[in-house]
């Protein structure tokens, strides 16, 4: 999409200049929910999220998770998410279902290690 890379198209829109494209700002929450929130082995059952404002090249960005239930027998997780920009207006904000694939038992304590 020449919204993306080609400054002259970019600045005929709306928008007026280069948008950041919109996996950039999703693979910020693919990393949060792989490596903070739940965590590693972590991947995306689902996601319902929704673009409310753009990301311009230049801006710093934040990606927030909120874990709003936890299955009771299943390592499932349902998490409320937002991406803000450094002048705190939302860029993203939706909802994900994220299932946490459980770490290896230690033979000799059986604890989990996940």
């Amino acid at each position: 999409n020449p919204l993306h890379f080609d400054e002259a198209f970019a600045a005929a829109t709306p928008f007026g200049r280069l948008v950041v494209q919109g996996g950039l700002t999703t693979g910020l929450l693919h990393a949060l929910v792989a490596t903070d929130l739940p965590g590693p082995g972590t991947v995306f059952l689902s996601q319902n999220w929704k673009f409310t404002a753009p990301v311009f090249i230049g801006d710093t960005i934040e990606a927030e998770a909120v874990v709003e239930s936890v299955h009771a027998s299943k390592p499932v997780c349902h998490l409320s998410i937002r991406v803000r920009r450094q002048d705190e207006e939302t860029v993203l904000e939706g909802e994900a279902w994220c299932y946490t694939f459980p770490g290896p038992r230690d033979p000799a304590s059986g604890e989990d290690h996940a």
